[in-house]
C-alpha cells in the first residue's frame, strides 16, 4: 500500500510541476497582451492631446485674413 502510495504522491507532483509550467507560460502571455493593449490605447491618446492644438493652430493661422 505504500509503495502505491508513494507513485501516486509521486505522480501528482510531476503533473502539479507541468501545471505550474503551464500557469507561467498563461500568466506571461496576459502580461504582454495587457501591456500591448495598454499601449495601443494610451500612446493614440497622449499623442491626439499634443497633436490636437497643434493642428487647431495650424488651422487658425492658415484662416486668420487680416
Amino acid at each position: 500500500m505504500d509503495l502505491q502510495l508513494e507513485q501516486r504522491l509521486a505522480e501528482q507532483d510531476r503533473k502539479l510541476d507541468k501545471i505550474y509550467v503551464s500557469i507561467e507560460k498563461m500568466r506571461k502571455y496576459f502580461f504582454w497582451t495587457m501591456i500591448i493593449t495598454i499601449a495601443t490605447i494610451v500612446i493614440p491618446i497622449l499623442a491626439l492631446i499634443v497633436v490636437i492644438p497643434w493642428f487647431l493652430g495650424v488651422i487658425t493661422n492658415a484662416y486668420n485674413i487680416q
